[in-house]
């Protein structure tokens, strides 16, 4: 089963207080008589994460218990507590949150067979400190009585004067527009991402307010025509039942940027063993569920992401969607590049 967090830092507690007792007064750790555990930080939600970690339970009797929130809070949490963590597993979206905790020394590295033959390596870190588990593409939405997908091409193309006062995306605070940035640094350099965000910023129709999906709502209120959002957005709202929801999809479409050159900037959500796990195996157990088919197949279809492991198809949602040209510069990459990221864009105004 899947436990919440709630209460449970006593027993965690308590069961490191009787490891103790044993090593003082006996000489060894006392046998641990409460079935096998691992304990997850997780920067996703519960909704998203729970039911595959739940798959998991089922399939190895592995318990797993799950404390949600914030990443850079998660990520404080884990520094704080240090070697007294209870952690096994940090679980976050967004390499610029993987490269943060690998830069705090948060993470292990492991070598496992499964996960370097399931997970293509531009996903996964060097060292093996942490992989890949979902794919998102950073894509565009647009109104579809505004906007001929004719008129759309690259990212780049949204900071030219024609779009100004026409495009929306939301603060550059976030980690996933930090990755976008990233990107264009890879791609221009500094000083070419920057004159980017510059313009990019000159033609935004309203400054930066609310999440992806406020940004798809926003478009098809008419507010803007154009706004940058992460693909499963879209798919979340293709996949709700609402007529309000549906109202919005029938009038915003999505467009794969940069099919031309190098291809539309993609990231990932993805999880590290932590640097003092005590269920180092079952930690790692998990993560080889998490990337094998069944394990894939239900992270992706809650969330309408691609996944990571060639070899598991897309939901039915994602799938029609069709094959797209990914921008190839690796994750571990764009982490690197953060810290620059997050500097151009408060140099350049994008707030």
């Amino acid at each position: 089963m899947v436990s919440g967090y709630m209460g449970r830092d006593c027993r965690w507690f308590f069961k490191g207080f009787v490891w103790i007792f044993g090593v003082l007064c006996l000489g060894a750790p006392l046998a641990d008589s409460v079935a096998e555990e691992v304990n997850v930080y997780s920067g996703r939600k519960e909704a998203l994460i729970a039911p595959v970690l739940a798959a998991f339970t089922e399939g190895t009797g592995i318990q797993v218990n799950l404390l949600t929130g914030d990443a850079d809070q998660l990520r404080t949490r884990l520094e704080a507590e240090g070697r007294n963590s209870p952690a096994d597993v940090l679980l976050t979206s967004d390499v610029a949150n993987l490269h943060r905790a690998t830069a705090a020394g948060l993470f292990q590295e492991l070598d496992s067979e499964l996960l370097e033959k399931r997970i293509p390596s531009r996903y996964r870190d060097p060292n093996g400190r942490w992989y890949g588990l979902s794919v998102r593409a950073r894509v565009l939405a647009y109104a579809i009585d505004r906007v001929s997908r004719t008129e759309l091409s690259t990212y780049e193309d949204l900071a030219d004067a024609r779009w100004k006062g026409r495009v929306i995306v939301r603060s550059s605070s976030n980690v996933y527009n930090q990755s976008l940035i990233a990107s264009m640094i890879s791609a221009h350099g500094t000083a070419g991402a920057g004159e980017w965000i510059k313009g990019l910023v000159a033609n935004m129709a309203r400054k930066p307010q609310g999440g992806d999906t406020d940004q798809i709502r926003a478009v098809a209120a008419g507010e803007a025509d154009v706004a940058i959002v992460n693909s499963y957005y879209y798919g979340r709202l293709l996949a709700s039942e609402t007529d309000r929801d549906r109202q919005v999809v029938g009038s915003v479409g999505m467009f794969f940027p940069n099919q031309d050159d190098r291809g539309t900037h993609v990231n990932i959500s993805g999880a590290g063993v932590t640097a003092h796990s005590r269920n180092r195996a079952e930690a790692v157990s998990l993560l080889e569920f998490l990337s094998g088919p069944l394990g894939q197949k239900l992270f992706a279809d809650l969330n309408h992401e691609f996944p990571v492991n060639p070899e598991v198809a897309p939901s039915q949602i994602v799938s029609d969607w069709g094959s797209f040209r990914e921008d190839s510069v690796p994750s571990a990459k764009l982490g690197e590049f953060n810290g620059a990221a997050v500097r151009l864009a408060d140099e350049q105004g994008w707030r």
